[in-house]
């Protein structure tokens, strides 16, 4: 999870002035001095500013932008502040040009005022309740990010080192990148100050009333800042703290700051600031957080805060996060092909025609889409390099970008680069097509047959990549599953043209040939190969909901309150009816289908039969365990019948109240074909996935007899995780620190 547009706010601010001066590479050094008043929602401060060596800001000044209405005044004599431009932009921001005496490279202002934007909804899908602000101070909380414009921003974004120290009122703590120098409480208040002595791209402040939990984590220090005091809780994120960070040690290069922190927040979000992480309150307290989201966090501490990111060649960073932590932790579970074949579906489903985009123009996800091509398609990207270089060699191409790129800015061309180093060739053909190119290869396999060639079998077949345009080379993984063999026969095919030649010698009959069965490849799935799922229905271009027209007014109006929320999931065009209003399904379109009392239910229910589940009077049966309808809400989805391309989907619920909560919590279930919820909050009690059973990428052999029999897949060869876990380092943990109390 990362701030939304948190970067992009940021880059907005420079965008107001032309970068013409120069710092030759080295950081600015910013010593802040400030004093936060939340119940006023302002900030006054004084910042002493020290350029690099050779810098010189001539007859012109240096140009700089702030928060608008903060009034900055220099402090040091012989300089002057004439304002240029402003305020525009969100936040609003005002540009200055600041001249200084000659030979001057340290210089000290003052400024202060209102820093106050509250929370609005952001983002394509609404109904996920995405809340952001560019920045606020407020009895609640602080938020203060480099794109909140809380401190003097210069053009060419430099890089900086550090010190902020923060005075705040009793009972209050701050957080920022660094080391902590200085907490301790007086008569007027608290103070605390943090210095970074490593460059940083921005500098972000947190403050809130705190308490806090330390532990040492090796070199680094573990630590945790709540809003109310939990022991337990603190003590799991502090044992996963250093569990994650000696792992990524292991795995990457040393962990490049003094500490990494989770610090709750005070509305809901997942983000990943540098050294530390901002977590909501209700998600840092889901019990699969720290083992799911936590460590994609504190990997950013490599990539993204460790090495920075070139946004304008394309944002790699996040999708080899992810690559590294969500599917790496899923790896380890034995589940890697489950969790890469969810994120193809993603793609399939999301990324229909006119959305997709390269990956040099993604810069952050701002919804489904960009999600399933920024993460998605660059995390089987690196899965694909993975498999082409093998793990050792892969595991020192990313010692290599991190060894060379630390603290520096690094882009798709560097990424290869290290690879290249690492694996001694040239790597152009398995980066840019990739890269450079939108789309995927949509892989068919024809014609398959055997025959007896001594006491061998040769098998042959073909594949053929469908998409329109340009093939993609790609290596396909082949299986074949032999007669009296439990362990199946695998080889790939290196495929550079739209057709290529399967063309295999094996030592007993071929029964079945499966071709790229664990989701290794990036490529357009066909229907067959993926269960009908949330994201099917979520991701359509067009929808038509209809109510049932048999509910009473009272329900039909929370039908229709959850058809609009639901209309800003993710899908397109959306239309919203009664089932009395139309005579039959329309197949150009994908249908949700609302209410027990839905005339057209029962062809969803025709669809349920292959998957050994129904929709009973007074039960819903889902493959192997039944719920009663009275007290539970389900969704249920599967192909629609006149057009196996699109959706018909389901929703059914018992209690009224509850219809409030799925609105809030099906977008977050987009990968499962059902779930089943109970209580008016709702709570899910059951949700999975209906199986594949007739996989266009499965081709069943016949026997010597000619017959042909549907024999399972032979087990595939077992795989290792890229990295499995150390132990930690074992520290002794201290005991919290009350609300701005001194340790």
């Amino acid at each position: 999870m990362e701030a939304f547009d948190r970067r992009t706010a940021s880059a907005i601010l420079l965008l107001l002035f032309a970068a013409s001066e120069s710092f030759a590479g080295e950081p600015v050094h910013q010593d802040l001095r400030l004093t936060l008043s939340p119940e006023r929602h302002a900030v006054s401060a004084v910042d002493t500013v020290t350029f690099p060596q050779g810098f010189s800001a001539g007859e012109g000044g240096i140009r700089f932008a702030l928060h608008g209405g903060l009034a900055p005044r220099p402090l040091t004599p012989g300089s002057r502040i004439e304002k240029t431009d402003g305020p525009a932009g969100d936040p609003p921001v005002e540009t200055y040009r600041m001249f200084l005496p000659p030979g001057t490279r340290t210089v000290s202002l003052e400024y202060g005022g209102a820093i106050d934007h509250p929370l609005r909804q952001v983002g394509e899908e609404h109904a996920r309740g995405q809340k952001e602000t560019p920045g606020a101070i407020g009895p609640e909380g602080v938020y203060l990010t480099g794109g909140s414009g809380w401190y003097p921003r210069f053009p060419g974004k430099p890089l900086l080192t550090f010190r902020v120290e923060v005075r705040l009122p009793a009972g209050w703590g701050a957080v920022s990148q660094g080391e902590r120098e200085i907490r301790e409480t007086g008569d007027d208040g608290v103070r605390v100050a943090w210095e970074s002595r490593v460059p940083q791209e921005e500098i972000t402040l947190m403050a809130g009333r705190y308490t806090e939990y330390l532990h040492d984590a090796g070199k680094a220090k573990a630590m945790v800042f709540l809003r109310e005091r939990d022991d337990a809780l603190a003590a799991r994120y502090l044992d996963a703290t250093a569990r994650y960070l000696a792992l990524y040690e292991e795995l990457i290069g040393p962990y490049p700051f003094p500490k990494f922190a989770l610090v709750e927040n005070f509305w809901e979000t997942g983000y990943g600031m540098p050294e530390f992480t901002l977590l909501g309150p209700a998600v840092l307290r889901l019990p699969f957080i720290v083992d799911t989201s936590y460590p994609h966090e504190i990997l950013h501490s490599w990539w993204g805060n460790g090495v920075y990111i070139d946004y304008g060649s394309g944002n790699w960073g996040e999708g080899l996060t992810a690559y590294l932590s969500d599917h790496l932790m899923k790896e380890r579970q034995g589940a890697g092909a489950e969790y890469r074949q969810t994120t193809l579906q993603k793609y399939a489903d999301y990324v229909l025609a006119g959305r997709d985009l390269p990956l040099t123009e993604f810069r952050s996800r701002h919804g489904s889409v960009t999600e399933a091509v920024g993460y998605g398609k660059t995390l089987m990207l690196f899965h694909m390099l993975r498999q082409s270089l093998g793990d050792e060699t892969f595991r020192k191409g990313l010692r290599t970008l991190y060894r060379d790129h630390r603290f520096r800015t690094a882009g798709f061309a560097e990424v290869r680069k290290s690879f290249e180093e690492a694996a001694g060739q040239d790597l152009a053909d398995r980066f840019d097509p990739w890269v450079a190119r939108a789309g995927a290869p949509r892989i068919a396999v024809r014609s398959a047959r055997a025959e007896p060639e001594g006491a061998s079998f040769r098998l042959r077949a073909s594949l053929e990549q469908l998409q329109e345009g340009e093939p993609f080379p790609v290596r396909v993984p082949l299986a074949v599953t032999l007669e009296g063999r439990e362990a199946a026969w695998e080889t790939a095919v290196e495929m550079t043209g739209k057709e290529a030649r399967i063309d295999l010698l094996l030592p007993a009959r071929p029964l079945r040939l499966d071709v790229d069965p664990g989701f290794d490849l990036f490529r357009r799935l066909s229907r067959g190969e993926i269960p009908p799922a949330l994201t099917q229905a979520f991701g359509a271009e067009q929808v038509l909901i209809l109510l049932p027209s048999g509910a009473d007014e009272v329900w039909l109006d929370r039908w229709r309150k959850l058809a609009k929320t639901l209309s800003g999931a993710g899908p397109g065009r959306v239309e919203i009816g009664l089932d009395a209003d139309v005579s039959a399904l329309p197949a150009d379109r994908s249908v949700w289908l609302f209410g027990r009392e839905n005339r057209f239910l029962p062809r969803l229910t025709e669809g349920l039969v292959s998957y050994d589940s129904r929709i009973g009077e007074d039960s819903v049966l889902l493959e192997e365990k039944e719920f009663n309808r009275k007290g539970h809400a389900f969704t249920l989805a599967v192909r629609h019948p006149d057009n196996p391309e699109l959706a018909l989907l389901w929703i059914g619920a018992d209690d009224i109240e509850a219809l409030a909560g799925l609105g809030r919590k099906l977008p977050h279930y987009h990968k499962y074909s059902y779930l089943a919820f109970e209580g008016k909050e709702p709570a899910n009690v059951a949700k999975g996935r209906w199986a594949v059973s007739d996989s266009p990428m499965t081709l069943h052999l016949p026997r010597e007899d000619g017959s042909v029999s549907r024999v399972p897949m032979a087990a595939l060869a077992p795989r290792k995780a890229l990295v499995e876990a150390p132990d930690p380092p074992v520290r002794e943990r201290t005991a919290p620190g009350g609300p701005g109390g001194r340790r």
